[in-house]
């Protein structure tokens, strides 16, 4: 379908308005991060000097060697583990004759509309009885019980729309569901698998009540937690603030930048089922 040079116009209004709100915070942040220590910053100053030592001193003073560290243990045990079961279960309910699944389907989307808040207090009072808070390992496992609903009805989802005609031959040919997941259906799903492994990352890496809430010991807290308990004695340093927080957002900056062609492409692929 043709269109208009005025929708055409229209199109690229709105979107460059959208890219504009979208860099200029980020900009911002930037500038502000390159401030000398204490200053005074006001919207999009450009800095008199480049002060790259806010760097240092808010990776030293943070301690965020280990909140990092931290981070990457919990993003390395949530997001493989999510992204495989959502996977097997996504499969199981999308391509599958399964018994009942229309039924365990609805019971993963109602786990859409579960808000963590419910349930924190009662979590973590389990968690205590039980003598599991503090430990990144049982935060992981909370993190991906969490996340989970999302990638089983995301990659149900995926798995129904894929064409019926490569997998038909492959059961006349005697494929046993397995190897049709293995050699068919897992190498067309892929983008929709990176998608959703990218999206499990920016949400475990981001994840700040939780941590809160199962960690209280600071050596163990991540990243975003420890950038939370470090606002308030650097409270009056925004140039200090800012460049805390552009050592929390690089690796996910780093990870889109480095995966954005199957993020795109598994977001298009998802819109046109």
């Amino acid at each position: 379908m043709r269109t208009s040079p005025v929708e055409r116009v229209a199109s690229y209004l709105v979107l460059t308005v959208m890219a504009l709100g979208l860099v200029t915070p980020l900009l911002g942040l930037v500038l502000a991060a390159f401030h000398p220590p204490g200053a005074h910053v006001a919207g999009l100053s450009w800095p008199e000097r480049f002060s790259w030592g806010n760097l240092a001193t808010a990776w030293q003073e943070g301690h965020f060697a280990s909140l990092m560290g931290s981070s990457l243990i919990v993003c390395a045990i949530v997001v493989p583990l999510t992204v495989l079961l959502a996977t097997l279960a996504g499969y199981g309910l999308g391509a599958m004759r399964t018994p009942g699944r229309t039924g365990l389907g609805l019971v993963f989307l109602l786990g859409l509309t579960l808000p963590i808040e419910v349930v924190i207090v009662p979590l973590y009072h389990d968690l205590r009885q039980l003598h599991l808070t503090d430990s990144l390992i049982t935060l992981s496992l909370v993190e991906a019980a969490a996340f989970l609903p999302f990638g089983v009805y995301w990659m149900r989802r995926v798995f129904a729309g894929l064409p019926t005609e490569l997998v038909e031959q492959a059961v006349l040919d005697g494929a046993s569901p397995w190897q049709r997941l293995r050699w068919i259906q897992w190498p067309l799903a892929r983008p929709a698998v990176a998608t959703l492994a990218v999206l499990y990352f920016m949400w475990a890496w981001n994840q700040f009540l939780l941590v809160v809430t199962i960690v209280s010991d600071p050596n163990r807290r991540t990243a975003p937690a420890g950038l939370g308990f470090f606002v308030a004695p650097h409270s009056t340093d925004l140039p200090l603030l800012s460049a805390a927080s552009l050592i929390v957002i690089g690796p996910i900056v780093a990870v889109y930048l480095i995966f954005q062609r199957q993020f795109v492409a598994g977001l298009l692929a998802g819109a046109s089922r």
